[in-house]
């Protein structure tokens, strides 16, 4: 979202509307889901907690990129706590954000609201902010931030899981018994880091399937519990189908025994549920 110079001059941030009741958590939208928060977290430079002060309209000529139903506010607001991010920031911060009008047509009242902002800092700028997303201003409570910090942790720990990119082979093999067979699904990831999963069937026992983070390729993996980022980076990045150049099996039989597996795999993570684009 563009930043525009020096945000809005100071006379016209003094015209400040009077708050009518309409709160942060009224323009929310719909509940966020895991994903969602994974998304807006990742490789976000600043998480922070802070109090809406004041609040300005901006004009649709000024808002370039505006969605539909919505207005683009310049916020100013207090800093009361940095979640995360390693950048300093100020007790004072100014940011543009998008939030869609009331049943009105009118843009919602925020001051004193409690929010949480995933941003960028303005470089040359101290005390602006850049949001990641024009409308990456998100309604604070305990319960979110409860849901958040664990993501936080789990994206900057050092065994953290690499970010999938897609399938690079496929490969699946059968067994000297009938019904015995294993398929090897090696993934490509953004630092090139070694990701495989692997699907084992035996006969007269369920199928079973692992994903190894490392080097080796181990039979015994589980798979990912849903709601950890293990799980986030293999059902919100995998292709629905597996891509016919990966699938690495020569013959018929064995190529379609690579895409059953490839999709009994993605049938088990289940579907990567957003909210937000």
């Amino acid at each position: 979202m563009p930043i525009i110079r020096h945000l809005l001059p100071a006379a016209l941030a003094l015209s400040i509307c009077t708050s009518t009741g309409v709160t942060a958590q009224d323009v929310a939208g719909p509940a966020l889901t895991y994903a969602d928060l994974v998304a807006l977290a990742d490789g976000t430079p600043l998480v922070v907690k802070a109090q809406v002060r004041s609040q300005v309209p901006v004009g649709p000529e000024r808002s370039p990129g505006l969605a539909p139903g919505h207005v683009r506010l310049y916020i100013e607001a207090r800093t009361t706590a940095l979640i995360a991010g390693s950048v300093p920031v100020g007790e004072s911060l100014a940011y543009l954000v998008d939030v869609p009008l009331d049943p009105k047509g009118k843009p919602p009242k925020l001051k004193k609201a409690e929010v949480v902002l995933f941003a960028r800092p303005v470089r040359g700028r101290p005390g602006q902010l850049q949001l990641i997303k024009p409308d990456a201003q998100l309604p604070y409570s305990p319960e979110f931030e409860a849901r958040l910090r664990p993501i936080l942790a789990a994206l900057v720990a050092p065994d953290a899981p690499p970010r999938v990119t897609g399938v690079r082979d496929a490969l699946a093999v059968e067994g000297t018994l009938v019904g015995e067979s294993e398929t090897q699904l090696f993934l490509d990831t953004e630092n090139d880091g070694p990701v495989s999963v692997t699907v084992v069937r035996r006969p007269n026992q369920a199928s079973r399937w692992g994903v190894s983070w490392s080097e080796i390729v181990d039979q015994a993996a589980r798979p990912p519990q849903r709601g950890t980022l293990a799980w986030y980076r293999l059902a919100c990045a995998l292709p629905e189908r597996l891509p016919s150049q990966a699938n690495l099996s020569r013959d018929a039989r064995a190529r379609s025994l690579a895409a059953q597996d490839y999709a009994f795999v993605i049938q088990q993570l289940g579907p990567c549920e957003r909210t937000r684009d």
